[in-house]
């Protein structure tokens, strides 16, 4: 598990907390800070003695941050989760279990939830997970995207797909992960709630306009690489696609 972080100090301690507290024994948790001025690091030293790998330098971007994180680590599963988001009680428990029991499964996405800033669960909506829908750009309308810090993967699936993220995008780089996913596996979703996306002002994900024009330019660029079967359903709206639940 990644977790960037650049002056994010007043959420980060929580952040850090809901990964350490999971007590999951296999954890391999990398903080990679970009060089915070806010006392990021002094937090981030507190718990070093339990942290697979952390640095605080100058980076190239929140992106470039996970990229460098990720090229630490060496676990089966993979995620990263931003310094002001939560993951959930039990969650890497849960996870563990999931993927070690189904070996059809390699990504997953649990129920999407949003808290305030103080903590408390604001709402939580059903998950958008259909291939489909994101080729016929649902989400411009809906404004509905994969939740970032509550999808997991497995390595032979992100080494399927390049093995990084696409730093050409500024905000919308997990997107592209999920669209270059889809031309490998299938996503599943899980009923439990497993991370948190933390609502609050000035953060970068609230420019909606940037991140949907980005989300774009990813979707035409896979569809590029679509086969002519594919490309035929889309075009005459043929999908047969279904969310697969694990509960």
């Amino acid at each position: 598990m990644v977790t960037p972080n650049f002056n994010q100090g007043d959420f980060l301690e929580q952040t850090i907390l809901s990964v350490l507290d999971q007590a999951y024994p296999n954890l391999e948790f990398i903080i990679i800070d970009g060089g915070s001025s806010d006392g990021s690091k002094e937090i981030i030293s507190k718990y070093e003695d339990r942290l697979h790998y952390w640095v605080s330098e100058k980076d190239e971007g929140m992106y470039h941050a996970i990229n460098k994180g990720f090229s630490r680590s060496t676990g089966d599963i993979m995620c990263w989760i931003n310094s002001d988001d939560v993951l959930w009680q039990n969650s890497l428990s849960y996870i563990a279990e999931v993927f070690s029991e189904n070996n059809n499964i390699h990504w997953l996405q649990g129920y999407p939830s949003v808290i305030d800033e103080d903590g408390n669960l604001l709402y939580q909506r059903e998950p958008v997970a259909l291939k489909h829908d994101f080729y016929k750009l649902k989400f411009v309308k809906d404004c509905a995207f994969i939740q970032q810090e509550s999808t997991f993967w497995s390595r032979e699936l992100w080494e399927k797909s390049d093995g990084r993220l696409n730093t050409q995008y500024r905000l919308a780089a997990d997107f592209d992960l999920w669209m270059q996913f889809f031309h490998h596996a299938r996503l599943y979703c899980s009923h439990r709630q497993l991370a948190a996306f933390r609502k609050r002002s000035g953060q970068q994900s609230a420019d909606q306009e940037t991140y949907i024009k980005e989300a774009l330019e990813s979707v035409a660029t896979h569809k590029k690489k679509l086969t002519i079967k594919e490309r035929l359903h889309l075009g005459l709206n043929i999908t047969g696609e279904v969310i697969p639940w694990i509960d």
